[in-house]
């Protein structure tokens, strides 16, 4: 069932996105007089078609569910001798430079538009996420050495407002490609008699950061974690471990074992860590204290064994939801959708020169893993998941490689400045560099898909 899911939601992004960057080319070329033969929606022979409008173009799916084309009147490809003058004038290379750049260049606007819009629709419609607060942070990391303790809410990041989690989580990636210093605002409890909150600015070096910590959690390696609440007992299961050792629900617990407990989340930590062994649980029930020892059970989870104690211990942290009117929401989507493509040509030159693993390129195998695992979460997290994908498909396609989208701008910029059109010669030659790029950046992609799979 999960197999289907996944292949399911891979499938309609992949629709999706072919579908949108398509129809991208195919306006722009009927808006500059092109005439369009054949729409398609996958590559290779085609398996249905119906033609429709006045010029009978052709839309088609194909047998080959990757990718998809626009073909249109070309001298390169068809002969002209048989049509008419009006259509003869419709042929793409011979209008303008400037009209052929626009048809060209209208596919991977298009995804970038689609960003833009997903994200504002999410921004319009309000997402819940988890605050910018902090767990407590470990020492030996730079953000203890930096002056963080753990509860302190963050609310700007290099003078950039930040309210939610991902928002901290998205600056901080961008500034640690770039090796900068982080500034953080925080407000954090006042520990003096008078209570409330101080605020307080520290600076957190991000150039320790090594290129494989980019692809896990770099986060934590700083030191930033989620805060989670307070270690307390929800739902207890009858006759389980908790239950039999007297623990009942709302208890509140500060210590296993003599140690003081973090939050809850450190509490199951301790749990599942000590299968078959007894600990002891010093809490509060009401306004009395209490010390209980109970021995968990094991449990076999992902070829290991855990222990449970079968009673609810509430991790969800403190949630919050902001919506923006639609202007707002519209210029924000922009402004993810620019920060998100600047980061991925930053990450891709990192590559070239070696400061970034190649591990990072992934291939179809991983896109539909996440595909379903966002589906599964949610249709915040697969319309999320959809937007930067696209996001990437833009990019991606914007590349000065020949055969795509970005080679042909690179011909047309070219035939701008010299005022002639590349010869035949070199397109063949760079269109065949092309492929070979393109067929090396594959491999490596699915390569990296299979070395995952089996980690």
């Amino acid at each position: 069932m999960i197999l289907l899911q996944t292949i399911l939601a891979f499938v309609v992004v992949l629709g999706i996105l072919v579908v949108v960057h398509e129809l991208g080319h195919y306006l722009v070329a009927r808006w500059c007089g092109v005439k369009v033969l054949r729409f398609s929606v996958g590559m290779g022979k085609v398996v249905y078609s119906r033609r429709i409008g006045p010029d009978q173009t052709e839309w088609a799916l194909s047998a080959l569910p990757f990718g998809g084309y626009v073909k249109m009147l070309d001298a390169r490809e068809q002969d002209l001798g048989q049509l008419s003058p009006e259509d003869r004038k419709r042929e793409f290379t011979s209008q303008t430079v400037w009209r052929r750049i626009a048809i060209v260049a209208a596919g991977p606007i298009a995804n970038f538009l689609l960003a833009i819009l997903i994200f504002a629709g999410l921004y319009s419609y309000g997402i819940p996420e988890p605050v910018a607060k902090l767990r407590a942070v470990p020492e030996q990391t730079v953000a203890y050495q930096a002056g963080l303790r753990g509860g302190e809410r963050i609310t700007a990041v290099n003078g950039e407002a930040i309210e939610i989690w991902s928002d901290l989580r998205w600056k901080l990636l961008q500034l640690a490609v770039e090796k900068t210093a982080a500034r953080i605002d925080i407000q954090r409890d006042n520990p003096g008699p008078s209570g409330g909150t101080i605020l307080d600015t520290v600076t957190v070096p991000l150039s320790g950061l090594e290129a494989e910590d980019l692809e896990g959690d770099f986060l934590g390696k700083l030191g930033f974690d989620l805060a989670r609440p307070k270690a307390a007992l929800g739902k207890i299961l009858p006759g389980g471990p908790a239950d039999l050792a007297g623990l009942r629900s709302g208890d509140r617990i500060l210590t296993v074992n003599g140690t003081a407990v973090a939050d809850g989340l450190a509490f199951v930590e301790l749990v599942r860590a000590s299968p078959g062994k007894p600990i002891r649980i010093g809490g509060v029930r009401g306004d009395r204290d209490f010390e209980i020892t109970v021995v968990p059970q094991g449990h076999a989870a992902n070829g290991r064994t855990v222990g449970r104690i079968q009673a609810e211990v509430p991790l969800a942290p403190e949630m919050t939801t902001s919506s923006s009117p639609p202007l707002k929401a519209i210029a924000k989507g922009a402004e993810k959708t620019w920060d998100t493509s600047v980061l991925t040509l930053k990450m891709l030159g990192k590559m070239i020169i070696g400061e970034v693993s190649l591990k990072n390129i992934t291939g179809p195998i991983t896109i539909a893993d996440y595909a379903g695992q966002t589906a599964r979460i949610g249709m915040v997290s697969y319309l999320s998941f959809i937007a930067f994908i696209s996001i990437s498909l833009g990019v991606m396609n914007l590349l000065p490689i020949p055969v795509l989208d970005g080679g042909l701008l690179l011909y047309y910029s070219l035939e701008v400045l010299t005022g002639r059109p590349v010869s035949e010669r070199f397109g063949e030659i760079a269109q065949r560099a092309g492929i070979g790029i393109l067929m090396t950046l594959m491999v490596v992609a699915v390569f990296n898909d299979i070395v995952r799979l089996i980690s």
